[in-house]
């Protein structure tokens, strides 16, 4: 289990940063993210999407200010964090930076210093991102995926996650976030940052701890189904931009399927062979995996899942190709 996040004083060179917290019935995990903030963070905006605990109210006792999101209108991520952005601009103009954190996260002891020492040293960043942990990481196999998930290589990136310290100017240039997207809205705004110029890093300090609070395998399913409807969605609007990952999906996820099956009713030999491809996939993974610092046991947990992660993957872009050929609006996909 990760160290758990302690409360801290923000030195006065922090004070141009504020905070965009979203949420909904996250409980205790939102409290957690709240203590984490340092001592004398008051700029604080937490966007609630039509929580049934008490969220707001105690968001509200805290001193923070608070926006309830208009659910009759369609919800997005998105949608919450430009909200809340707006406000945090609109009642402290001469702030710098925001850091948009999730309300099942909560900020690592250092990680605004950090991260604000990294944009003022470099002008030409729009995002700083860092190390996210799942705190409750051997809880199932489903947070230990997610915790190998979020260690991305170190320095310059193509996107970050819902956690990351921004640059106040560069979002408002872009308009911040693109509010039809369900999913995978960070790497395309870092799309549209990178296309002007801006740089996004991610730097070797650990920024947030996150509760995913998954245990089963439906809820890891319907989670690997959003990201594939991400990878074409963001991918419609930036061709460049997961491209691969799209092409990955669909040859392991529906068309490889799709050539056993048709291959069986005339040979089982080529269906036999075509099927082997998963394990020798398999294989090459853990070994990359391994390789590259892995236990044995993590690698073979990732190498398993990551192929199987094909399948609901090419369903999420089915689905978002589905929504966009009847010219529908696609539905949040939750998973918990």
């Amino acid at each position: 289990m990760a160290a758990e996040p302690q409360r801290r004083a923000l030195p006065i060179g922090l004070r141009e940063v504020g905070i965009v917290a979203i949420g909904r019935n996250e409980g205790a995990r939102l409290r957690r993210c709240f203590d984490a903030l340092p001592d004398d963070v008051r700029r604080v905006v937490y966007v609630d999407s039509a929580s049934t605990d008490d969220s707001v109210e105690h968001a509200r006792s805290r001193g923070f200010e608070v926006l309830e999101l208009d659910m009759s209108l369609p919800f997005t991520a998105a949608r919450a964090r430009n909200a809340g952005l707006r406000r945090l601009r609109a009642r402290w103009p001469e702030l710098r930076y925001v850091q948009f954190i999730d309300g099942d996260c909560a900020l690592a002891p250092g990680w605004l210093e950090a991260a604000v020492l990294e944009l003022e040293t470099n002008s030409k960043l729009a995002v700083v991102c860092g190390r996210r942990r799942e705190v409750h990481r051997l809880a199932s196999i489903y947070n230990r995926l997610c915790d190998m998930e979020w260690n991305t290589p170190v320095g310059d990136a193509k996107s970050c996650g819902g956690d990351a310290l921004a640059r106040f100017s560069a979002l408002l240039e872009e308009g911040g976030y693109d509010e039809v997207f369900i999913a995978g809205e960070e790497p395309e705004l870092c799309a549209r940052l990178r296309a002007r110029g801006w740089g996004i890093r991610r730097i070797d300090h650990e920024m947030t701890f996150h509760d995913a609070a998954m245990t089963r395998f439906g809820q890891w399913w319907r989670r690997t189904v959003r990201s594939g409807h991400a990878f074409a969605q963001v991918n419609a609007a930036h061709p460049a931009v997961y491209a691969r990952e799209k092409r990955s999906c669909l040859i392991w996820g529906l068309l490889l399927p799709v050539a056993i099956l048709v291959s069986a009713s005339f040979t089982g030999g080529l269906a036999l062979a075509l099927l082997l491809a998963y394990p020798a996939q398999m294989a090459r993974i853990f070994l990359g995996r391994h390789r590259s610092g892995d236990t044995a046991p993590d690698a073979a947990l990732y190498a398993a899942f990551c192929v199987h992660a094909k399948f609901p993957e090419a369903l999420g872009i089915a689905k978002y190709a589905w929504n966009r050929i009847r010219g529908r609006r696609s539905q949040l996909i939750e998973y918990k």
